[in-house]
Order: structure tokens, then C-alpha cells, then sequence
């Protein structure tokens, strides 16, 4: 990855359907490879904003937390993109024994829910998004810790 990126942005979302449609024109925007982190309190809307992230890549089946699996494929136009929930993740080691480097080298896109669960073995984000509640909303902010991921963040925010 590039040296760090600076760019950041900031949306204020209503609803969960606001998320959905934030999140496919994230997907729009997507130039693989690429690695987002997601992070906030449980029921944030992490899953919901891949959700939509994952129906703008045009996948048109359920999206479900991959709680318990840990990482949940998909296999769109994009090419192999991988959800991963790391909550339930007892140690960051973990990721080691499952072949995380593998899902990694073969993703197009890989979204981490959970990310801090997994430092010290996870790379840099190329996007790392925050979700905070906000009254019935959603405050959301996008980080970029690349030149792809501050492209993105700059083209969304223009756009």
C-alpha cells in the first residue's frame, strides 16, 4: 500500500434503507482490490451497509452476518469477494489457522466487520468506516489509508 491517505467523509444517513442505498454507491465506486473495516457498537448497521454494498455488486440473494462462519463468499462480476464478521474471534491467531493471508490474496474485495478483533494480524483497511448511531439514524465516516481508498472516498464525497 501506498504511503496514508488523508482524505476523509462524513454522512448522516435517516434509515436502514439510507444505508443500503449509501452502500451501493460505495459499490460503484469500488476499483479492486480493495479491504474495508467496518466498526461500531453492535447493531450499528455494519451488516446492513455491506448488504448494500454487496447488492450494488449485484448480488441478489440474502446478505447475512457471518457471525458464526466468520467469513461468508460471494462470488460476483467483481470477482471472489469475502464478508467477514471477526466478533466472536477468541484471538487475532485465529485468523492464521483459517488461511485469513488466503481469503486475502484471492478477494477482489474483502469487507471486515469486527476489525479490531483481529489486530496485529490484519493489514491496513484500505477504507476503514465508522458507524455511530444517530438518533433513528446513522452517522458514518470514511477513512482512507490509500491512494485507491482515497480516490473512492473523494469521488463519494463529490459525488
Amino acid at each position: 500500500m501506498s504511503a496514508k491517505a488523508e482524505a476523509s467523509v462524513r454522512f448522516e444517513l435517516p434509515d436502514e434503507q439510507a444505508m443500503v442505498r449509501f452502500g451501493g454507491s460505495i459499490a460503484s465506486l469500488i476499483r479492486a482490490p480493495l479491504i474495508i473495516s467496518l466498526q461500531g457498537d453492535l447493531g450499528a448497521g455494519k451488516t446492513t451497509l455491506s448488504r448494500g454494498i454487496l447488492q450494488g455488486l449485484g448480488h441478489s440473494g440474502a446478505v447475512k452476518s457471518p457471525t458464526y462462519t466468520l467469513v461468508e463468499p460471494y462470488k460476483l462480476a467483481l470477482g471472489a469477494v469475502y464478508h467477514f464478521d471477526l466478533y466472536r474471534l477468541v484471538d487475532a491467531e485465529e485468523l492464521e489457522y483459517m488461511g485469513f493471508a488466503d481469503y486475502l490474496a484471492d478477494g477482489q474485495l474483502c469487507l471486515i466487520e469486527w476489525p479490531e478483533r483481529g489486530q496485529g494480524f490484519l493489514p491496513t483497511a484500505d477504507i476503514a468506516i465508522e458507524i455511530r448511531q444517530l438518533g433513528d439514524g446513522r452517522c458514518v465516516t470514511l477513512c482512507a489509508n490509500s491512494a485507491l481508498g482515497e480516490q473512492l472516498i473523494i469521488q463519494l464525497g463529490v459525488g
